[in-house]
């Protein structure tokens, strides 16, 4: 049974990971007889699409699920494990929150154009609760988990090392840190990859950075590369 290897960036130290964020609250919890592997990034300041590339170049000998992830997530879910298991049989690239189409100029799986109009509820798919822990503040459901998508959220990612490998599938290093999700999807729709919700008990501290500087200039990026399709 292939190992399940969290990979997760982050600024905290590697002594402060385990108290100080979110997702190294959640892994001290659990006592899993076969624990996760974790491949942590501390003190970071490069862009995620490198330190998860690096992932997956390390995985061309020690075959692994990648789970890629942000630190600020709660796992909530008892089976959070199980789960992510279960839905790499299903999907090749795994969400837990995702759109079902992909519209011209698209600025997120949740919004269908650069004014962040969202998109019909018939589309969407995945369910995120969101605020310091649980129980959680609020919770967005989006729609209904386990379809096939388009577009996921890159606040969890999932996939068998060894199908990333085969299919030449990496990220894109020119998004460090905003559309890198948007154009890894893209890059699996291109070479048949199926992808695909799960659901999974989580909550998310961060609200999202829409409409900042750094963000603008991804958009600007995503929309160069894809000619504005």
């Amino acid at each position: 049974m292939k190992p399940i290897r969290l990979v997760c960036g982050t600024r905290a130290t590697y002594d402060d990971f385990p108290q100080k964020t979110a997702l190294g609250r959640s892994l001290s919890l659990f006592r899993h007889a076969t624990p996760p592997q974790l491949m942590l990034f501390d003190n970071n300041s490069a862009g995620l699409s490198s330190i998860y590339n690096y992932a997956i170049e390390q995985s061309r000998n020690d075959p692994a699920i990648l789970v890629f992830l942000h630190d600020d997530l709660h796992l909530c879910d008892f089976y959070w494990m199980d789960r992510i298991r279960d839905a790499v049989t299903q999907f090749d690239i795994v969400g837990l929150a995702g759109n079902t189409r992909r519209l011209p100029g698209q600025p997120s799986w949740f919004f269908r154009d650069a004014s962040f109009t969202r998109d019909d509820a018939q589309y969407l798919s995945g369910v995120v609760g969101h605020g310091s822990g649980f129980p959680c503040t609020n919770m967005s459901i989006y729609g209904p988990p386990g379809r096939e998508c388009k577009l996921l959220d890159g606040l969890l990612l999932a996939a068998d090392s060894e199908r990333l490998i085969a299919s030449g599938l990496t990220f894109d290093e020119r998004f460090d840190f905003h559309f890198y999700d948007l154009d890894f999807c893209r890059q699996a729709e291109s070479r048949g990859l199926r992808m695909g919700t799960w659901p999974m008990s989580v909550v998310h501290e961060s609200a999202g950075s829409f409409g900042t500087p750094a963000w603008r200039g991804g958009y600007e990026r995503y929309m160069q590369k894809y000619m504005g399709v």
